[in-house]
């Protein structure tokens, strides 16, 4: 049995060793609405919570990229009331959280097709992005209206299309090439992909950019997801060799 000691809080981390992107799966509010004999939209409110406790733990410890699988494609899908309960709630949480990521450095970038998004969440996320665009601290990233699988098929178009004009070669076209025309082009690939409720697949989230990630699967759900608990999982992912395909240089490799 390990003795190293259990993050419980930042402090106990290893500032060296954290990781630069952290994205999160928000998996769970239905369920634990249900458990409490309360409708799915209570669900939903009180995982934003959740949300500002992620927001506030990795500007604190100095994580420099939050993704949150806030809203899928297949979303849509869903009844109409709790689709536009959702929508509802994002233009509340844009609103009131505008000062405090502003007052924190916290920059609020989006990635998806948010062109499919409701005219009212449009100009309240495009407010708070353009408000926020100069903070540094840290990048918190809305996966709104995202597909991992939509994500590749609108790279693949544009790369049609630059080949059929003569804009990109094909010996041009590698990993780089790929990454750079994806949503995440400016943004490091994450290090750790983090679940919430116990289901265990990645749901079409980040398809390309998590090929290395490690992953970490938890049965909490999203609204009894805490700082103490991410402290811990942190605490995991420190602990891993991460060797990205190659060989541990001091191991036995017979």
């Amino acid at each position: 049995m390990s003795s190293k000691r259990i993050p419980r809080d930042g402090d106990d981390l290893d500032p060296g060793r954290l990781p630069r992107h952290v994205a999160m799966i928000m998996d769970g509010n239905g369920r634990w609405a249900k458990k409490r004999l309360l409708n799915r939209i209570q669900g939903h409110e009180k995982g934003a919570d959740t949300v500002r406790a992620m927001v506030e733990a990795c500007r604190e410890i100095g994580i420099p990229f939050l993704t949150l699988y806030a809203f899928s494609t297949e979303n849509w899908q869903r009844p109409k009331r709790e689709v536009d309960a959702l929508m509802a709630l994002l233009i509340k949480f844009l609103e009131n959280e505008r000062d405090e990521l502003q007052k924190n450095g916290i920059r609020l970038a989006a990635i998806g097709e948010v062109e499919r998004l409701p005219g009212k969440v449009r100009r309240a996320l495009d407010e708070v992005m353009a408000a926020t665009a100069a903070n540094d601290k840290l990048r918190l990233i809305l996966a709104l209206s995202y597909g991992g699988r939509a994500e590749i098929v609108r790279m693949a178009r544009f790369l049609a299309e630059a080949a059929a004009t003569g804009k990109v070669q094909a010996e041009e076209i590698d990993h780089d090439w790929v990454g750079r025309h994806l949503y995440t082009s400016d943004v490091p690939d994450p290090d750790i992909l983090i679940r919430t409720s116990g289901e265990m697949r990645v749901s079409n989230f980040l398809l390309w950019q998590i090929a290395y990630a490690e992953f970490h699967f938890t049965p909490t759900l999203w609204p009894d997801f805490g700082k103490e608990e991410f402290y811990r999982i942190l605490g995991d992912y420190q602990q891993r060799e991460r060797r990205f395909g190659k060989v541990d240089t001091g191991a036995d490799t017979a």
